[in-house]
Order: C-alpha cells, then sequence, then structure tokens
C-alpha cells in the first residue's frame, strides 16, 4: 500500500511526550493505522509508557495496560484469555515493548507465550539499548558499540532474537524498519489476519542513544538495510521470505555497502575513529555482517 493510501484515522496523537526524531513513533503511529481502534495494547517499562504522557492524559486512542517490565507477554496473554472468554475474538492484542524488555528481561515470558500458542501479536520495537532509563547495554546493542555501561564500547555482538523466535514454529514473524513504512504496515495487516502468535521486530534508530542528528532517523534505517546490519523478511509457517531491498542483496543483484557507511554516522561509534581508525574493531564488525548473509544465502537462496 502506498503511503498515500494509508488510513487517515489517527491512533497517536500530538502531543506525547517522544524526542524529536523519536523511531518508536513513527512505527506506532503506522501499527495503529494497520490494526485500527479495536485493540487493547499492553505495555512494559521502555520509551513508550512515557511517550504516553502522564495520568490522566494519554497520547493513545486505544486500550492500553502498563505492566511491569518482564510481564509484556505474560499480559498479553491474560488479556487475550479474558477476551476469548467473552467470545471477543475481534479485538487484537498487541504486545509492544522495547529490545530490552524483549531480548533481556521479558524474554521468559515471550517464549512462554508463544509455546502456548496465545492469539496475539508482539511488536518489539528495537532501537538496540536500554533508551528510557539512560542509554545503558542491551542483548541487542552491537559488538563495539558505547553505552554508559559500556564506555569503552560492547565486547560482545547481539544474539539474534529472530532465530530464536523462528525455532518456536510460530505462524508468523517478520523483520520491518522504521524507514520502510509500506513494508512495515503490510506486515502488521498480514499479522493481524493470522491466528496465533505472531512477532514482528522493527529497527528503531534513536537520536539521542545511538547519537546521531535528530533528521536521520530515517537515513540510519536505511543504511542499516544497504549494509545488512538489518533485515527484512518474513516467516509464514516456517518458510522465510525476504522483502525490499534485503531480498535484492540476497539475490546478488546488487552489494552491500560496508558496515562503516552506516556506523560512521554514530556517536556511539566515535571511539573507532578517533583519535585514530581502529581497524581491527571495524573488520571484525564487518566479517560478522558477512558470515551471517553466507548464512543466510546457504540457507534461503
Amino acid at each position: 500500500m502506498a503511503l498515500k493510501d494509508l488510513p487517515i484515522e489517527e491512533c497517536l496523537f500530538q502531543g506525547n511526550a517522544a524526542c524529536p526524531g523519536c523511531p518508536a513513533t513513527i512505527a506506532l503511529r503506522l501499527v495503529l493505522k494497520a490494526l485500527g481502534k479495536n485493540t487493547i495494547m499492553v505495555v512494559p517499562a521502555c520509551c513508550t509508557a512515557v511517550i504516553e504522557s502522564l495520568y490522566p492524559k494519554t497520547s493513545f486512542d486505544v486500550p492500553v495496560m502498563n505492566i511491569a517490565f518482564e510481564a509484556a507477554a505474560a499480559g498479553a496473554s491474560g488479556v487475550e484469555a479474558s477476551l476469548r472468554q467473552q467470545g471477543k475474538e475481534d479485538t487484537t492484542v498487541l504486545a509492544w515493548a522495547g529490545d530490552g524488555g524483549t531480548y533481556d528481561i521479558g524474554i521468559q515470558a515471550l517464549s512462554g507465550a508463544l509455546e502456548r500458542g496465545t492469539n496475539f501479536i508482539y511488536i518489539c520495537y528495537n532501537n538496540q539499548i536500554y533508551s528510557n532509563t539512560g542509554v545503558q547495554r542491551s542483548g541487542a546493542t552491537p559488538y563495539s558499540a558505547w553505552t554508559t555501561t559500556t564506555v569503552s564500547g560492547k565486547t560482545e555482538f547481539y544474539k539474534e532474537m529472530g532465530d530464536i523466535v523462528r525455532a518456536h514454529h510460530i505462524p508468523y514473524s517478520a523483520q520491518a524498519c522504521i524507514s520502510q513504512p509500506e513494508d512495515l504496515y503490510r506486515k502488521v495487516q498480514k499479522a493481524k489476519g493470522i491466528k496465533g502468535p505472531k512477532y514482528i521486530e522493527i529497527l528503531a534508530p534513536c537520536p539521542p542513544g545511538w547519537r546521531f542528528s535528530m533528521d536521520l532517523t530515517v537515513e540510519m534505517g536505511d543504511l542499516a538495510i544497504e549494509t545488512g546490519a538489518w533485515t527484512l523478511y518474513e516467516c509464514e509457517n516456517d518458510i522465510v521470505t525476504f522483502n525490499g531491498k534485503s531480498k535484492i542483496l540476497l539475490e546478488g543483484k546488487i552489494k552491500r555497502k560496508p558496515a562503516e557507511e552506516w556506523i560512521k554516522h554514530q556517536g556511539r561509534f566515535r571511539h573507532l575513529f578517533v583519535p585514530k581508525k581502529d581497524e581491527e574493531k571495524l573488520k571484525l564488525i564487518q566479517q560478522h555482517i558477512d558470515k551471517r548473509w553466507e548464512r543466510y544465502q546457504k540457507e534461503f537462496l
């Protein structure tokens, strides 16, 4: 669907408490357009819990249940069970959590909900840090990235959450990015029409956390895709299909840009360039991406 054809109705209002250039609000605006007002959100501790605005005001035109950091999927399971008991199976239950509440603190509840076959959509907006609590490292933080808890650069590579989710063999999972709104909208709409657990992860480049200018949010998303640092795909009943530019990259019709083209714009990687270029760490980052794409070509091409 073209952007001009998206629904006019808004469920995310102006005056919310998001940072300028916030990717989470870009994503949530599109997601709620795709799902409509007959949606109940479950939100753990994360940036969105602040973006909502302070009680008794709200920036969201859908019901929201705020819940503990680790309990988004468990809370959504309870909401879904209650609706089902009332015969209200046309209401979409949306768990909306950051990477900290998904990769780390909430992974147990998420895995349990997926295993039980809970009929809900779980969306992780991945800004690769605990942005709301001060930019600490998470399981999604890239290797060598600066955070307040990895001041010399993170020493581990991030975990592959998409692989972990696909190991549960759920009906639908996908990766999207805020810089590709049509792709994101389509995937959310598709997930809405599928019964059972659905998981969508959205790359959400964070200006204050990643340390780039707020007007570059969309560009940072596109560069992540073009360098192969982020992949657009969907998995339906264990069949993986790459989408958009990621599909063209997989087929070798165009070449991936060097990873440096993405990270050089982000202040969290500044130490790799100043006072002098750290060729060794830059090479490790590139090799990690290259190996992942070699695996993709063996498994999915």
